[in-house]
């Protein structure tokens, strides 16, 4: 599926206002409500799997590689995708997952990381060595990134003959990005990331021109607690930096939560790779929740993630910050959604189904116009399946659906 990608990256190039939305997510209502969205569209989706999310050791989602391509194939077979018009993209990997090493372990791991993603059947790989590992510098140079990442790069092309790589990097400098003056996150400079693309090719050798992606960050970002909107009518000319590589596109992470008339400005602006995840969990949790207001008993499944967030609160804390009320805000409602690392325990599993099962298919209009928007219902009427399975489906649909420019049939 490369070349579905390469005509991507040519037409944006050309000028065409045109994207592929990436998606980062392992959540089952998630990969199943994006990959049928495309499918009706008939349009082409990129899945996305981090090295921290899944990994050799299993990741915190405890799949291999091989694991996630299956677990993703049976979504696919049951939304009636074919498998193969699926890309898979591995994010991030390098060091990543094991930064608390020396360097010379960490890439050991690493290693096995991308033969193992591109032996499973990733294709889209992006290669990011760019944080320091134990007893280095939080942010390496582009010499030391790029002589890492093409490292990998090689050990990747021995597991298949043709890839699509992505280089560079959006994680701010140490401290934080920091907004300027206009009160907006400043992008990427078009010569910084000229220097990031010279570094990996010169290291990458023959292997140069598979690199079909460069991350820069645009100006799109969001806290916990707000979305730091791209100004559109903005041109950053971070695209003069590919002035000469017209097999090369912009890829944008972080786009999540922006206002529908930022995606296709993004792909104008040569972003035709664009990446969102947090923002399909977080419509996920939002059907969930407004399910649970309806119930009889309201606020059953709102107080088993509390109790599961707070036994376990390595995947919060450190992201949120303020007062009782406020950090109990953020757990359930934040931006970050660091909820979503929590669906997959056994008490949220248990949380869902009975919630599920309390819903069945008798809510009534009257019920569901007090917790969902005109739009939701609307969606939810031409979906199938159970009628709380179908409400949930469409609050996922509608957030992703603006990655797609275009409307549904």
């Amino acid at each position: 599926m490369v070349e579905v990608l390469r005509d991507i990256i040519a037409r944006n190039r050309a000028g065409e206002v045109i994207a592929v939305p990436s998606v980062c997510s392992a959540h089952p209502d998630v990969l199943r409500a994006s990959l049928g969205l495309a499918k009706r569209l008939g349009q082409p989706v990129v899945i996305e799997a981090t090295s921290n999310q899944v990994n050799q050791d299993g990741g915190y989602m405890g799949m291999t590689p091989a694991d996630f391509v299956a677990y993703v194939h049976g979504f696919a077979d049951e939304v009636g995708t074919d498998r193969h018009a699926i890309i898979f993209g591995g994010d991030h990997l390098g060091t990543q997952a094991w930064r608390d090493q020396a360097a010379e372990a960490a890439m050991e791991k690493a290693k096995v990381l991308v033969a193992d993603y591109v032996a499973a059947g990733f294709e889209k790989i992006h290669l990011d060595c760019s944080e320091g590992c134990a007893g280095e510098a939080a942010q390496l140079t582009d010499e030391i990134t790029a002589d890492r990442s093409a490292v990998l790069a090689k050990i990747s092309a021995k597991q298949a003959d043709d890839l699509l790589f992505v280089v560079g990097t959006e994680v701010p400098p140490p401290g934080g990005a920091r907004l300027d003056e206009d009160g907006v996150f400043p992008p990427t400079d078009p010569n910084a990331a000229r220097d990031t693309l010279a570094a990996h090719e010169a290291t990458f050798g023959s292997l140069a021109s598979n690199i079909g992606g460069l991350v820069v960050q645009p100006g799109v970002e969001f806290s916990p607690t707000a979305v730091h909107h791209m100004p559109v009518d903005r041109d950053p000319h971070i695209l003069a930096a590919l002035s000469d590589r017209p097999t090369i596109c912009l890829e944008a992470h972080s786009t999540d939560y922006q206002v529908d008339a930022v995606y296709p400005r993004l792909a104008e602006l040569g972003f035709a790779f664009q990446k969102v995840g947090p923002a399909l969990t977080f419509s996920y949790r939002e059907a969930l929740y407004a399910l649970d207001q309806i119930r009889s008993d309201a606020g059953q499944l709102e107080a088993a993630m509390e109790q599961e967030m707070l036994r376990q609160p390595k995947y919060w804390q450190g992201h949120y910050s303020g007062s009782p009320e406020e950090l109990r805000e953020q757990r359930h409602s934040g931006l970050a959604d660091r909820i979503r690392y929590y669906w997959p325990t056994q008490g949220a599993q248990d949380a869902v189904a009975a919630l599920l099962e309390d819903c069945g298919n008798g809510l009534s209009d009257a019920q569901l116009s007090n917790v969902f928007d005109d739009k939701t219902l609307e969606r939810a009427e031409n979906l199938c399946g159970a009628q709380a399975r179908r409400l949930i489906d469409a609050h996922i649909e509608l957030a992703l659906e603006p990655y797609f420019f275009l409307e549904t049939p």
